[in-house]
């Protein structure tokens, strides 16, 4: 049995993180990165996956770039094909794109559209990843998938610390994350004894820099709602992705990790 700090290690493993130019992402990437790991950076915007891969380096880290759309299938497996079947240690689905509203102000594309950029990305990532993986497993005996899911997949928002519904964190955000947290279970049970372990990570209220800027008293309304009263740093979600994406947690598959300062307890 290794010691638990090389179990906690990345050192030499190489982790796609989908939508990792992003507030979120960035952090995200950064974390598994200094744990010692290769990250692929991914982004649809070249400059800006660019810009994210020179940080890291800069910072004496390894990264390397890998533009693509996680909704263009052909896309996906053109960057797939490329890779070839070097190991793939981890895979982090947590691009994700859409707008706010209600049950009464979305439109039925709204709903297709979040599940696409949730679900099918995921399944599409998933399996064009699969020889990368199961090489990883291969060469080291562990790979790992997490999905970046939600509280929203759990529970619903509060209305009444929106301005209106047409602002409001939307339902066909919640039902996405809600199929991806599901689909997490079923990946894991088909997976598991291939040794790819696929578990999901919940964040709570994480509000971008941008919304911390020009929205104050949104930020204060949310953070009153967390029993912690105060909001998450995007940095408090290293940890736990790191632990996932590591052999530290090489029993744990099929769980959804919840970060969000205690809001889905109340």
């Amino acid at each position: 049995m290794t010691s638990l700090q090389k179990r906690f290690s990345l050192e030499s493993k190489n982790v796609l993180v989908t939508g990792a130019t992003g507030y979120l992402g960035r952090a995200m990437a950064l974390g598994l990165a200094e744990l010692g790991a290769n990250i692929l950076v991914n982004g649809r915007n070249r400059e800006r996956v660019e810009e994210s891969v020179a940080e890291l380096c800069d910072g004496g880290l390894s990264a390397t770039p890998a533009v693509f759309d996680i909704n263009d299938e052909i896309e996906v497996h053109q960057w797939f094909s490329q890779y070839g079947d070097l190991p793939l240690h981890g895979l982090v689905n947590n691009a994700y794109a859409g707008g706010a509203g209600s049950v009464e102000t979305a439109a039925e594309e709204d709903y297709r559209g979040s599940y696409e950029v949730a679900v099918v990305s995921a399944h599409r990532l998933l399996n064009s990843a699969l020889p990368g993986l199961r090489a990883a497993h291969r060469k080291c005996g562990n790979a790992s998938v997490v999905n970046i899911g939600s509280m929203y997949g759990l529970v619903s928002p509060d209305q009444r610390i929106y301005e209106s519904k047409r602002v409001a964190n939307p339902p066909f955000y919640g039902a996405a994350k809600a199929a991806l947290i599901q689909w997490t279970r079923y990946a894991a049970c088909e997976f598991g004894r291939e040794g790819i372990r696929v578990n999901a990570i919940s964040p709570g209220p994480f509000p971008s820099e941008n919304v911390q800027a020009r929205n104050p008293e949104f930020v204060s309304k949310l953070a009153e709602r967390v029993p912690m009263g105060r909001i998450g740093r995007a940095v408090e979600l290293q940890g736990p992705l790191s632990f996932l994406i590591s052999d530290a947690s090489s029993f744990v598959n099929g769980t959804n990790l919840i970060v969000d300062g205690g809001w889905t307890c109340w």
